[in-house]
């Protein structure tokens, strides 16, 4: 089809903007109608967060990564179901509640300075620092024994599970980012910046207290000196880290000086690099050792791990990855809250949509071996190719794609085949961006499964395993589906997760907004 024509395309999920909207958090939780049987292995809770606030008096956030963060929680008790929520309350969140407007620069939305001050103040103010933001939409996970709410900067907030009360706000001193989808959560990644001279990328470990006794295990080398690689999650197996640093960075230069006064926010601070390729680093765990053997690949932009695990002399890497550097315009823009409506369907309609790919890294590397396949696991076609300068190319095998579907925000049954040899992937089905389908992937057959509904919109399914299970997929999969016309627009989904069939939903008479990551507790 020719671009005019194409352009002439409705998307066929046209109410999904209306998970984007505002919604109060409950005084109490609500009972939810069930329809099906709850099974009875579940008694705990599925935690998600996102955003639920989109604007504060007359100032919009203008990104989906900007709305406060709103925690969900569903709770399983002798076969019923009730639904609760509330705001976590941020330093982001109670400052623009009680000044009425946005005070701290969000993701896509500058904080502009308060009115109220004179023109010294404002000046001033600007040499003051960089104030980030904590404002913990993305993620929820156990650290210790305790739950923290997480975003992609230095802060993460704890909270109460049991009643979504904000606890304290903890300062990661000394790191900039971190890492928001930890497999494993004894094992932390970060990005370190020691006095600015260089940059590295560390995994630090302490089961005991996480936070305060963390000690480094080992540290990557980052390929340029002040822009980091932007990272989201790490692959892990059973010796080895898997760490994929790709060309979209963050000009931290652009974002420590020129912040204030430019008047900029974290995505103006993004920027593509497409001649670096996409560098794979490998260390092993214990000992931490960096491997410093030099492995590359095509250029790649936003990424999940699937799972990554190690098998006759070979780590196995599999993850959802945006082809070339379209993240940058895909990612960021089509989450642009407030752009054109009508001209983001159109750009989602035309966006290249993320496959799912396996890379395969040799372990026993020769010298003598260049210009060859090393690559000699008989069920894939990845490859991995040594050129004269010692650096191994690696080509992926493509195990999902779909030119209007895409598979994303992956889940695997991890409490049995995490950082092992497994079968089967769940996933978010995105159609032209929009999630509109549950998706299940069989790595080594190719074949999948989907569950569909019209005009409803689901998260990210969390696989809980049957507790007498055998077989890999023995279990359930929970997911929250937003169905903004129904007479219940929110409910709870369960699925088998075998076939994708439904065991039983729970539905509430409220709106949901939009969730990003979560977990059952159990």
């Amino acid at each position: 089809l020719s671009i005019s024509v194409l352009l002439k395309f409705e998307h066929p999920a046209g109410g999904y903007k209306k998970i984007f909207e505002t919604c109060e958090e409950l005084a109490e939780p609500l009972p939810a109608t069930v329809t099906g049987r709850i099974p009875s292995f579940l008694k705990g809770s599925l935690l998600r967060l996102g955003p639920g606030l989109f604007e504060i008096g007359d100032e919009p956030f203008y990104h989906l990564f900007d709305g406060q963060a709103l925690m969900h929680k569903f709770d399983f008790k002798n076969g019923q179901v009730t639904y609760h929520r509330k705001f976590i309350k941020t330093d982001a969140y109670v400052r623009a509640i009680t000044e009425k407007r946005v005070v701290i620069t969000e993701f896509g939305t500058f904080a502009y300075p308060d009115p109220c001050k004179n023109i010294f103040s404002r000046f001033f103010s600007y040499f003051k620092g960089v104030e980030v933001t904590d404002n913990c939409l993305v993620n929820v996970y156990p650290i210790g024994e305790d739950f923290y709410a997480v975003t992609e900067t230095n802060f993460i907030t704890k909270v109460n599970t049991d009643t979504l009360e904000t606890l304290k706000k903890v300062h990661q001193r000394k790191y900039i980012m971190k890492c928001v989808k930890c497999i494993i959560m004894f094992f932390n990644f970060t990005l370190f910046a020691s006095q600015l001279t260089f940059l590295k990328y560390v995994f630090s470990q302490d089961k005991s207290d996480p936070i305060e006794k963390s000690k480094v295990v080992v540290q990557f080398p980052s390929a340029e000196r002040f822009k980091p690689s932007y990272v989201h999650s790490f692959g892990m197996s059973d010796n080895y880290f898997v760490f994929v640093e790709t060309p979209v960075k963050i000009n931290l230069l652009k974002f420590l000086s020129a912040w204030s006064i430019r008047g900029s926010n974290y995505m103006d601070c993004f920027e593509s690099n497409e001649a670096q390729g996409t560098l794979f680093h490998i260390a092993r765990k214990y000992p931490g050792e960096y491997i410093n053997d030099k492995f590359k690949g095509a250029p790649i932009g936003m990424f999940h791990h699937i799972n990554t695990y190690e098998d006759q002399g070979f780590i196995v890497v599999d993850l959802c990855a945006w082809k070339g550097i379209e993240f940058v315009y895909n990612y960021l823009w089509l989450a642009n809250l407030r752009a054109n409506w009508d001209e983001v369907k159109k750009a989602a309609m035309m966006a290249p949509q993320p496959e799912v790919r396996r890379y395969v890294i040799p372990l026993d590397i020769h010298k003598e071996e260049q210009g060859k396949n090393l690559v000699s696991l008989p069920y894939t076609t990845a490859t991995a190719v040594m050129h004269a300068d010692g650096m191994i190319w690696l080509e992926p095998e493509v195990l999902f794609s779909g030119p209007r579907q895409a598979f994303e925000f992956p889940q695997i049954n991890y409490k049995r085949f995490g950082g092992k040899n497994y079968s089967y992937a769940y996933g978010l089905g995105l159609n032209h961006f929009i999630p509109d389908r549950i998706c299940k992937l069989n790595v080594k057959t190719k074949e999948t499964w989907v569950w569909q509904e019209p005009d409803s919109y689901p998260s990210e399914p969390l696989f809980v395993q049957t507790p007498d299970g055998v077989d890999e997929d023995d279990g359930v999969l929970l997911t929250i589906v937003v169905a903004p016309g129904s007479q219940r627009p929110g409910y709870l989904l369960i699925l088998n997760a075998k076939d994708l069939s439904e065991i039983a939903r729970a539905e509430v008479e409220c709106s949901m907004p939009v969730t990003f990551h979560g977990m059952y507790k159990p």
